[in-house]
Order: structure tokens, then C-alpha cells, then sequence
């Protein structure tokens, strides 16, 4: 029905790699995988055997879990859009009342765990939270670099910054300037 991908971590993994936990759900446990270390795996790429493989109106539905979190959406996959990398942004753990997390002795440790399940299409969001989060990202590492640029040219006056009206302008063209001449600079604002 559908294989995964770690990029640059993995071969292609199919079905039998995760536990079937109904009809309609999969879980990959991440200590199987990489053990303590899923933190380190940055995204996944999925994909649908066939054209087959889900009825018409169904998407499977990407989740994951850190330990100790709640299950989070990424993204889905469905007929019209075969295959995907999602970035997987691991839920940040937070524990009760702010303390540890522990297990019993002789309890298997909590682990991170990769959720896929069939669900209706149009019950989920069409854009996937791993792009909505990289969009954010980028936006802000913008924002900071301009903000930088500003302060170099900003006066105080009271408690209110002064800048020179063209100061938008200026910054764009440095900006343009520096991708003409690096071609890694724009790197430096992906994630």
C-alpha cells in the first residue's frame, strides 16, 4: 500500500517495517529505527505503491509523537498527490507539572513513534504543518535580517526608532546584491 523514506538515513521501508494497529492505522516505533536518537531525523518522505492502493476521497495521514507528547499532523498523501517529504518537527516534550518523565523499572522506555492511518481526504488540512512551520521559519529569519540591516541605520529618539525612509529599498538591493554574488547565501534561510 505505501513505502517510506528517510532521506539520506535510510532505504525504502514498506508496510511490514510498521506495526499494524487496525484496519486503517500503522505505527513505526522510532527506537527501532534509530533508537534516542529520532530527534536527529529531520523528515520523511512517503509514498503510495499504485494508483490501487487507496479508494477514491482517502489520503493516509502522517503523525508523529515524541515521547511523552500527543500525536501532531504533518501531512497526507493521496491519489492526486502520490508521494511527499514532510518535515517531521518533532513535538516538543513536556512533561507533568514540569518534572521527568520516567518509566518503572523493567518498562520498555518511551519512545517516538511515526503514525500513518487512512482517513477521509477531505477532513484534513490541505496545507501540510510541516510547510506551514518552514514558511513561518523563513519569514522570521527574514524578518530578523532586515531588522539587523534597520538597527546599523536607526537613531533613538525617546523610545521610538528613527530610520531613513528608503531603508526597505536599500535592504533589498544588498539583499539581491549578496544572492547575485553567493550563490549559498539564500541557503542561509532555508531550514
Amino acid at each position: 500500500m505505501f513505502g517510506v523514506l528517510f532521506p539520506n538515513r535510510s532505504f525504502p521501508l514498506d508496510i511490514s517495517t510498521f506495526t499494524q494497529v487496525d484496519d486503517h492505522r500503522w505505527v513505526l516505533d522510532m527506537n527501532y529505527f534509530v533508537g534516542e536518537a529520532y530527534d536527529q531525523v529531520k523528515e520523511m518522505c512517503i509514498f503510495l505503491l499504485n494508483e490501487l492502493a487507496l479508494p477514491a476521497g482517502k489520503a493516509l495521514a502522517v503523525y508523529v509523537q515524541s515521547p511523552g507528547s500527543q500525536y501532531e499532523y504533518r501531512g497526507a498523501v493521496h491519489s492526486a498527490c502520490p508521494s511527499a517529504v514532510f518535515p517531521l518537527l518533532w513535538p516538543t516534550t513536556v512533561a507533568n507539572n514540569g518534572q521527568m518523565l520516567l518509566t518503572g523499572i523493567g518498562t520498555p522506555p518511551l519512545s517516538a513513534q511515526i503514525g500513518v492511518s487512512i482517513e477521509d481526504l477531505l477532513t484534513l488540512p490541505m496545507l501540510n504543518v510541516g510547510q506551514q512551520k518552514r514558511i513561518e521559519e523563513l519569514a522570521l529569519k527574514v524578518g530578523k535580517n532586515l531588522f539587523n540591516f534597520m538597527q546599523s541605520f536607526c537613531t533613538v529618539e525617546g523610545d521610538k526608532l528613527l530610520i531613513p525612509m528608503d531603508i526597505l529599498n536599500r535592504w533589498f538591493k544588498k539583499f539581491q546584491d549578496k544572492a547575485k554574488r553567493d550563490p549559498d547565501y539564500l541557503n542561509h534561510f532555508t531550514l
